[in-house]
């Protein structure tokens, strides 16, 4: 890593830089605090085609258009903004459309806090929109991240042909850190126009096979349903990423920012999802080892519902936005 190469970026920043590696051709947003640099920093790239939008809902169909018209898309928001974008979110897992959205929370729900860091929407990034859908999130830890990390998210939006979501917050967003990106080598997958939309032939959200509306033919809906499962769940394989450090015999797992506040307690071992969702396979086999887990998180234990569910046992909390529980508990031990 070289001293003349390092940068002083904000997470911001870096995500921009990251977008603007991964080959993105075509940006829309709409100005959204602490989401509101990424979209000031794009807007000055004089090869990228950029739209300042109306509104979140204009924003995430002009990223749709665009990448069916062969471009690599991305917006960012936040809370508010993101709500908003449900409808085009389900419009292109149903169409199959590959484009990126940046949600860096800040507290809600409505207008909440808006200067102030949450992780309060893993719930919701983890079952957005309507229907029965399969997102793939991820969550970086560090500004290095946020550029490394927004590559991963175009790569993983192209092989799975579906909407990916970065997550980050108030504090990653707005956080400097020094960065040599010169030195970062991340792959680039190139966009596949052939396989864009295959097998659909439409965009209009209904289900078909082969360009034929099947909108009464529950079967079809089946195949479609299964399909797109298997190539989510296939395709997430490649990005496994995760950092473990074994110390205890009681697991905390952290993620975001949260995970760097927790990286000073020895005495446990820890574990941190960067693919937030859907659950890796790896901590299902790592959190066998422990006797106890422990999340902690910006929120009232939402990744910890999540983690309950799918590692089918109980789950303690520290929510450090919402309920009794606090950092210091789980330096004291919590019993």
């Amino acid at each position: 890593m070289g001293v003349r190469s390092m940068k002083l970026l904000m997470g911001n920043e870096a995500v921009a830089l990251g977008a603007l590696k991964a080959g993105m051709g075509f940006y829309s947003g709409y100005p959204i605090t602490p989401a509101s640099e990424i979209m000031h920093f794009l807007a000055k790239v004089k090869d990228l085609s950029f739209v300042h939008c109306e509104d979140e809902i204009a924003a995430i169909n002009m990223i749709i258009g665009a990448s069916l018209a062969g471009r690599k898309t991305m917006t960012a928001t936040s809370g508010p903004g993101f709500s908003l974008m449900q409808e085009g979110l389900g419009l292109g897992y149903m169409a199959e459309i590959p484009f990126v959205i940046v949600n860096t929370m800040r507290v809600g729900p409505s207008t909440g806090m808006p200067t102030l860091p949450s992780q309060g929407d893993v719930s919701f990034a983890c079952h957005n929109s309507h229907g029965d859908t399969y997102p793939i999130i991820f969550y970086p830890n560090s500004v290095e991240e946020c550029y490394k990390i927004t590559i991963e998210a175009f790569n993983c939006a192209e092989e799975a042909k579906q909407p990916v979501i970065l997550l980050m917050d108030a504090f990653l967003s707005h956080m400097y850190e020094p960065v040599d990106v010169e030195s970062i080598n991340v792959d680039i997958k190139n966009r596949d126009k052939k396989k864009l939309g295959e097998g659909l032939g439409h965009t209009t959200g209904l289900i078909s096979e082969n360009g034929d509306p099947k909108t009464k033919d529950p079967e079809a809906y089946k195949r479609w349903l299964k399909r797109v499962k298997e190539k989510r769940d296939n395709i997430v394989k490649n990005y496994n990423q995760y950092e473990y450090t074994k110390a205890g015999d009681k697991l905390i797992i952290a993620y975001g920012v949260t995970s760097r506040v927790v990286s000073d307690l020895k005495d446990y071992s820890i574990f941190r999802p960067i693919r937030l969702f859907p659950v890796l396979d790896e901590l299902k086999e790592i959190a066998k080892e422990h006797s106890e887990i422990i999340v902690v998180e910006m929120n009232d234990g939402q990744y910890a519902d999540i983690l309950e569910k799918e590692l089918k046992r109980e789950i303690k909390r520290v929510p450090i936005l919402g309920g009794d529980i606090t950092l210091e508990d789980v330096r004291k031990g919590l019993d």
